[in-house]
């Protein structure tokens, strides 16, 4: 095994090691979230945690680390006979975000189980994490199933598993801790709000704290075992401190003055439940044992908050994670702290003095800076207002005629600043028809592992979900021929049958928005930025990827890669500038040049096509570049056209929303939807709450030509 990274020798991060450190001395805060850019030390910092925690006893040959003093009497090892235990180090158990059920929860021996009728149980990565740490890398990118168990475990501390009649039941009490880049995406809120701290990371723009990450990491990699120890007792410095803080944490006094603090600040704050206050409490009670006291002042109360609550109070997904410190220290100075007890009041700093006397703060080898911004930040934006409406235009709308803007030289209208979008809305399902076998979500029907049971078939590869009775089924007329005598089934592996199984998967959901002259008038605009930030919001609920083009000018442009990050579509869309001619074939085009580099990429994820326009296509663009569409020098609506049955040719799922407004209209965005084989919905029908009957299966091109024929 490779030498670790010494924790004390990661450069700065303060705070991302004081939640570590408090997670260590109190496993009862309830892990650690580490949010932050790419090459931070994310990793290295919580891969270096393991060594600073004390060992722990464990009954010889238990899988599943029964405590020697108290073994779970439901162990599937035990019973355990009272006796001495055997000490080992605590674990620190990396669970893979492509990893099986089978691989966290563990897996039966199924041959053994319907021939011999035991239970023939292999422990899983639950069960190894038992008593010690269960880190989870890119934790946003973690599967749905895989999710669901992690909140089963934590919630009742035991892990069961269920399969065919046979049962098993073990203890499952660990330390979760996840990092993740916020740029792939968000966490479930459910999964969120399992994690009792967050932290947010960022690297140092200072140029000397860079030089000291990149020098250790130098040295590190030239001799990993030469530079471990030479941290080696600064290591041993801060395990016996967290050995100290341990013994000391049940003589914490939580006061009720501080209990107020507590409560007040969660109120103040509006969040959801009541986990924020006890996990409050529980982070406080630790930063005081980690200062040595022996009991809770307003500042462990008020470094408690801003550690336990940004990730909290969040009231949508693109409300960034943060606290207004000022608004903290206005609540917690109406509350005054008890007459603290005469006593030692060591210093709290949790960064030990490491060997490079007169070097920059401790520091990390992944890049990674003390330049860490405060905790919490500015106070997350609440939801943008509606613009007001602009005095009405009662001119009719033409293909010529756009809403009344200053001309260019050209003829097309100038470019405007972009407009905040309208309060977004709950929008009617949108989803692909047919079935999929993309990755799990929660939009199209598709064949996943997890699901209602919809046939069986012989497995390919490894047995994962076993269908019982088409298994017997198989078996049963081999019975004679294979010399049974007993009670026993004789199964071999040919007649294993593996559960074909229905649910949900995720698609890849691109928008191809109209920023044209004709979508300038404001008040259009920012109703048109609503519905899409509304299905965006949808998009992020039902673990989609999602891209963004746009197209205005005489050109259209990839805003934005398909991605799992939500938030950055909802920066790109706030940010979009509209004014110009209308180039729809060139935005229809970039749209079939996405999708086909994605299916190369990701030929399981099925696309669902969003087109947002009035339907107008007053200019040609660079829809000539394809030679199936032709020249760029004809009529720009025949373009559109051909363009649009280019995708329907390929399968493409779309819907169009149709934003036409005004006394007269002229219907172009419904033709465009019959181009591309998918049904129209206006602005308002959309909405979920609307008249108009739900949007959910969208015809593709196949689904056009069974009903012709």
């Amino acid at each position: 095994m490779s030498t670790p990274y010494p924790f004390t020798a990661v450069v700065g991060q303060s705070d991302l090691r004081l939640a570590l450190l408090l997670n260590a001395v109190s496993p009862a805060v309830g892990g650690v979230l580490v949010r932050g850019e790419k090459g931070t030390a994310k990793s290295t910092a919580v891969r270096a945690l393991s060594a600073l925690l004390p060992q722990v006893d464990v009954v010889p040959g238990c899988r599943f680390s029964c405590a020697p003093g108290a073994p779970d009497p439901a162990c599937p090892d035990g019973p355990h006979e009272q006796g001495p235990g055997t000490a080992r180090p605590a674990r620190m158990v990396e669970l893979p975000v492509g990893a099986s059920e089978d691989r966290l929860v563990g897996a039966l021996d199924i041959e053994r189980a319907l021939a011999e009728g035991v239970k023939a149980f292999e422990p899983g990565l639950l069960a190894d994490a038992h008593r010690g740490i269960l880190y989870v890398d890119e934790v946003n990118l973690l599967h749905d199933h895989l999710i669901d168990l992690l909140l089963d475990a934590a919630a009742m501390g035991a892990s069961y598993v269920e399969r065919e009649g046979v049962s098993v039941r073990h203890a499952a009490r660990f330390l979760l801790v996840g990092t993740m880049n916020p740029e792939e995406g968000e966490l479930r809120p459910q999964l969120l709000d399992r994690f009792g701290l967050t932290v947010e990371v960022a690297a140092s723009r200072e140029p000397a704290q860079r030089v000291e990450v990149v020098r250790r990491r130098l040295a590190y990699e030239d001799d990993p075992a030469a530079f471990a120890t030479r941290w080696s007792g600064e290591e041993q410095d801060v395990r016996a401190r967290v050995v100290a803080a341990r013994a000391l944490l049940p003589k914490v006094r939580l006061g009720d003055a501080s209990l107020l603090q507590i409560a007040a600040t969660c109120a103040g704050f509006e969040v959801d439940g009541m986990r924020a206050d006890i996990v409050m409490a529980r982070t406080a009670t630790a930063l005081a044992a980690w200062a040595g006291r022996s009991d809770v002042r307003k500042e462990d109360v008020r470094q408690a908050a801003l550690l336990a609550l940004p990730h909290r109070r969040r009231r949508n997904p693109f409300d960034a994670p943060g606290l207004d410190e000022d608004k903290l220290d206005e609540i917690l100075d109406r509350f005054p702290d008890e007459e603290p007890q005469d006593e030692p009041d060591p210093e709290p700093d949790p960064e030990p003095e490491g060997p490079d006397d007169g070097g920059p703060e401790d520091g990390g080898p992944d890049g990674g800076g003390g330049g860490v911004p405060p905790q919490g930040g500015p106070e997350a934006p609440q939801a943008p207002e509606a613009p007001e409406a602009p005095a009405p235009d009662d001119a009719p709308e033409t293909p010529d005629s756009p809403a009344p803007q200053p001309a260019s030289q050209d003829g097309a209208t100038p470019e405007q600043a972009a407009v905040r979008a309208a309060e977004p809305f709950r929008t009617k399902t949108l989803s692909v028809p047919g079935l999929g076998e993309g990755a799990s979500g929660r939009r199209s029907r598709a064949r996943t592992a997890h699901g209602r049971t919809t046939g069986a078939q012989r497995p390919r590869g490894q047995l994962t979900k076993l269908h019982l009775a088409a298994t017997v089924q198989a078996a049963a007329p081999h019975q004679k021929a294979r010399g049974r005598t007993g009670r026993g089934l004789v199964v071999r592996k040919d007649d294993l049958r593996q559960a074909t199984r229905e649910g949900r998967e995720g698609n890849l959901v691109l928008f191809v928005v109209d920023a044209s002259g004709s979508m300038a008038a404001r008040q259009r605009m920012s109703a048109v930025k609503g519905a899409v930030l509304s299905l965006l919001l949808d998009a992020y609920q039902r673990r989609d990827k999602v891209g963004l083009i746009t197209f205005r000018g005489s050109a259209a442009e990839l805003a934005l890669p398909p991605t799992s990050s939500v938030d950055a579509a909802a920066v790109r869309l706030e940010q979009l500038p509209t004014g110009g001619r209308t180039p729809l074939a060139a935005g229809l085009l970039k749209a079939h040049e996405v999708l086909r580099i994605e299916r190369l990429r990701d030929p399981s994820r099925r696309p669902l096509l969003v087109v947002v326009t009035d339907g107008r296509a007053t200019s040609a663009g660079s829809a000539g570049t394809s030679g199936s569409t032709g020249s760029a020098t004809g009529d720009p609506r025949a373009l559109a056209c051909r363009s649009a049955r280019l995708l329907q040719a390929q399968g493409v799922a779309s819907v169009v929303v149709d934003c036409e407004s005004g006394p007269v209209r002229l219907g172009l965005a419904g033709v465009l939807a019959g181009d591309l084989g998918g049904p129209a919905v206006t602005l308002d029908g959309l909405r979920a709450d609307s008249l108009a009957g739900l949007v959910k299966n969208v015809r593709t091109a196949s689904d056009t030509h069974r009903r012709a024929a």
